[in-house]
């Protein structure tokens, strides 16, 4: 099948060689490669499943004075034995970049995104997708659009548009006996749109911005529909040369609507063959969320030098208080970290390409073709590019669950990433929450659920001389989904992975991998795998 990844990778590659001078560093790296999969289950049937794996792939990357772009895809068709493993495909994949239309003043920036989230936070956890697995389903996400900043006499003028599309295919999940079905996202087309203007301090004692935002997603679930817009105000006051105090106030009107789902003689919601509900034709729009006014925050700016900056803010907005701030170091050019305070109320296709849009345009590929690649946390490759001063990204709180709902998003992330000689490594931990806004169902009613995430993942990977490496993984998770009734879920893993190059062309991948999971009190499952295969690289 055709997906939203592969177009605009080859598109945004296309374009940013064409663009790049003689001298830019441009790579491309396609290959094919198989590979034979064998997992067991050590804890519940003891089965020992094994499959063939077909893959072909991309790796390229164009750095220049203008242009910063890096893309990694790669498309796996699974090929099972006496039907005792689904034959699927799978798709997975990242693409970042900017490109400087006009120096300074003009740049266009892309991302996408191919990757496995799970499709319900109450379900199982499979982290590493070997096998038959379950509660999983295929996400494409992709953004394009353009940035301006410019300078009207001593005013600094800026402009940006950002156009976003996410995808979701259905996994079939079917809940526990007594509980209930949730919804789950289908697709949907957003549309961001910002102007600002203000000075630096100087002919004033104090800086100041005056900033608009208008923000619209359309998502074909139950028609749902997502807008807001608003006005805000900032000052800087400097303090001393690397610490400021800043304060703002704003107006916005969020509204979020859809339609009911279409309910059976029993009250409960109709589904298609995919699981999600169908829409009421004769239902009017019924509101999710509906918020307007004022709303402040005030904070603290310190940037003791050019590679490290704090922002820490206060402030009371949704109608409770918030707490919202980052902090990035670089303590050398090869290592960075980071810590980001977030607080949204969005959707799940807004929270995706918001995620994306943190992934710097250089980061590390960890070749393990056992687990969810770029799923969970994406490390800058350090040294290079913006990834020298940019840790990464994770994804971990979008891909918890591909709920349809709207919901106040609230957590922290951090990261860390370095590269020392052959040595290369990244830590990323996190808590992420959502509390749902959904309208009054005749069927249950999620308004007012939290559930929550931790989550934790390190990678290590090492190169013996010139045609080996090593790479390792960890990671785990715990899920709380917040409905009555229902069991935390704990998941954790291992991999490793080895890789050897036999001339320019040819090399081998061997790999093992150890995961479990654990519903409490209905299922657990711990699973070996292993993968022995071959790569050509054209």
């Amino acid at each position: 099948m055709s997906n939203p990844l592969t177009h605009l990778g080859a598109a945004s590659l296309i374009a940013l060689a064409a663009a790049a001078p003689a001298s830019a560093k441009v790579e491309v790296a396609p290959y094919l490669e198989v590979a034979q999969v064998l997992t067991a289950d050590l804890k519940g049937s003891n089965d020992v499943l094994t499959y063939s794996q077909i893959a072909a792939g991309i790796d390229a990357s164009v750095s220049n004075s203008r242009s910063e772009f890096q893309a990694s895809y790669r498309y796996e068709r699974r090929i099972g034995y006496e039907d005792r493993v689904s034959d699927s495909d799978v798709h997975s994949g990242l693409a970042r970049g900017k490109f400087q239309i006009v120096p300074r003043t003009l740049t266009i920036e892309a991302g996408a995104l191919a990757a496995r989230a799970r499709s319900d936070i109450r379900g199982s956890a499979p982290g590493l997708l070997v096998g038959n697995i379950d509660n999983v389903s295929q996400v494409y996400s992709a953004y394009a659009g353009p940035t301006l900043t410019t300078n009207v006499g001593p005013v600094n003028v800026g402009a940006a548009y950002r156009l976003g599309y996410s995808k979701v295919e259905a996994s079939g999940y079917v809940p526990p006996a007594g509980q209930p079905r949730l919804d789950s996202f289908d697709d949907s087309l957003g549309h961001l749109a910002t102007v600002s203007a203000g000075m630096e301090s100087g002919i004033l004692p104090f800086g100041w911005t005056v900033s608009g935002a208008y923000e619209r997603e359309d998502a074909s679930q139950l028609d749902q529909r997502f807008e807001r817009k608003g006005v805000r105000g900032d000052v800087v006051l400097p303090v001393t040369p690397s610490l400021a105090l800043v304060g703002g106030v704003g107006y916005e009107d969020i509204e979020a609507s859809q339609r009911s789902a279409l309910l059976t003689a029993g009250g409960d919601p109709v589904v298609d063959s995919n699981g999600r509900f169908v829409t009421d034709p004769n239902s009017p729009r019924l509101l999710s969320y509906d918020q307007d006014g004022i709303y402040w925050d005030a904070g603290v700016l310190w940037k003791p030098s050019r590679r490290t900056n704090l922002e820490a803010y206060v402030g009371r907005r949704y109608g409770s208080m918030s707490y919202t701030g980052s902090l990035t170091w670089a303590p050398t050019s090869d290592s960075a970290f980071q810590i980001g305070v977030y607080d949204q109320v969005e959707t799940f296709g807004q929270q995706v390409s918001d995620s994306l849009a943190t992934i710097p345009t250089s980061f590390a590929v960890n070749r393990n073709p056992l687990g969810n690649q770029f799923g969970g946390c994406t490390f800058g490759s350090g040294g290079s590019g913006s990834g020298a001063s940019n840790g990464g990204g994770c994804l971990n709180s979008s891909f918890q669950s591909a709920n349809s709902s709207v919901f106040r998003s609230r957590g922290v992330a951090a990261l860390y990433s370095a590269s020392r000689g052959p040595l290369s490594y990244g830590v990323g931990v996190g808590y992420a929450q959502r509390t749902y806004k959904t309208p009054a169902l005749a069927s249950f009613n999620l308004n007012g659920v939290k559930d929550e995430s931790y989550y934790g993942q390190g990678n290590v990977g090492y190169k013996i001389g010139q045609n080996s490496s090593i790479d390792t993984s960890v990671y785990a998770c715990l899920y709380d989904s917040g409905i009555a009734g229902a069991a935390d879920v704990v998941s954790a893993g291992a991999t490793s992975t080895y890789s050897r190059r036999f001339g320019r062309n040819l090399s081998a991948t061997a790999a093992v991998g150890l995961y479990s999971f654990d519903i409490e009190g209905t299922n657990s499952e711990l699973n070996a795998s292993a993968l022995l295969g071959m790569r050509y690289t054209f």
